[in-house]
């Protein structure tokens, strides 16, 4: 095995330690609901959520991936700096989700992920021009001001529809309807955690595996990298949904003590 195959192979494996912590420190959002209004048993509201994290990549495609990806320009880069500087993302990433999580902060591991890759390119590149993709950032600066305002118009809407849809609904009935819609909505939500949170690390084993020229893989036009293998696809999944999987039962434990006490 030589260096740089060793080197790919521990950047793969950082890689999906990120996802798989992504999943664990995510899972309370996936099952809360339906555990909490009893609509499913823990055991099974835990399998829920990991199964529809795994699924995800068939609804979603590998948009978001495709962007962390092509993000920076690592053609640009020097070919002996492209793994360090994906090691420096990584770890980056990492140790800033490690922060958040202790301090409650509520940050997107998508942006800090984006974020330590551009960071660790231009110290690598030795400056910006031409190394950063203009559509890529501009889309991604313009959702941080927009989707927490999209989000609040959004949840306004729909809780002024239900109010006026079931204003003539009993209780009981409102209760029925909502216990069956919870498995659509814990549904969704771990479909668009595993189709959003499993990709970001897609996107960068693709530009690690482009960088280590694994499997002969190449950058294409303006260093875009190539197709997103499926076997990096059903890896991430995998991660993503382990990690779900496992924070899961550690928060049905919790419950568990909590309730006996």
């Amino acid at each position: 095995m030589t260096a740089t195959l060793a080197f790919v192979i521990i950047l793969v494996f950082l890689a999906l330690v990120f996802d798989y912590i992504n999943g664990f420190h995510d899972a309370a959002n996936s099952i809360a609901t339906v555990v909490s209004t009893r609509v499913l048993s823990p055991g099974l509201a835990v399998l829920w959520a990991a199964f529809f994290n795994f699924v995800a990549f068939v609804v979603f495609g590998t948009r978001v991936a495709k962007s962390i990806g092509d993000g920076v320009r690592m053609d640009l880069i020097s070919a002996d700096l492209r793994l360090y500087v994906l090691l420096a993302a990584l770890l980056g990433a990492i140790v800033w989700n490690l922060i958040t999580w202790y301090l409650g902060l509520p940050t997107s591991s998508s942006h800090a992920l984006l974020g330590g890759y551009a960071g660790a390119g231009i110290a690598a590149y030795g400056g910006v021009s031409g190394l950063l993709k203009t559509e890529v950032w501009f889309r991604t600066l313009k959702f941080i001001v927009l989707s927490p305002l999209i989000g609040m118009l959004l949840g306004f809407a729909l809780m002024v529809a239900v109010y006026w849809i079931f204003r003539r609904f009993s209780a009981s009935r409102v209760d029925k309807i909502f216990r069956r819609g919870q498995l659509l909505s814990a549904a969704a939500f771990s479909l668009g955690h595993g189709g959003n949170d499993a990709q970001k690390t897609m996107g960068i084993i693709t530009a690690v595996l482009t960088a280590g020229g694994v499997w002969g893989m190449q950058y294409g036009p303006n260093g875009a990298l190539p197709s997103i293998p499926i076997e990096v696809v059903l890896a991430a999944h995998a991660a993503i949904a382990l990690g779900t999987l496992s924070g899961g039962w550690r928060i049905v434990r919790k419950w568990e003590r909590v309730s006996q006490n």
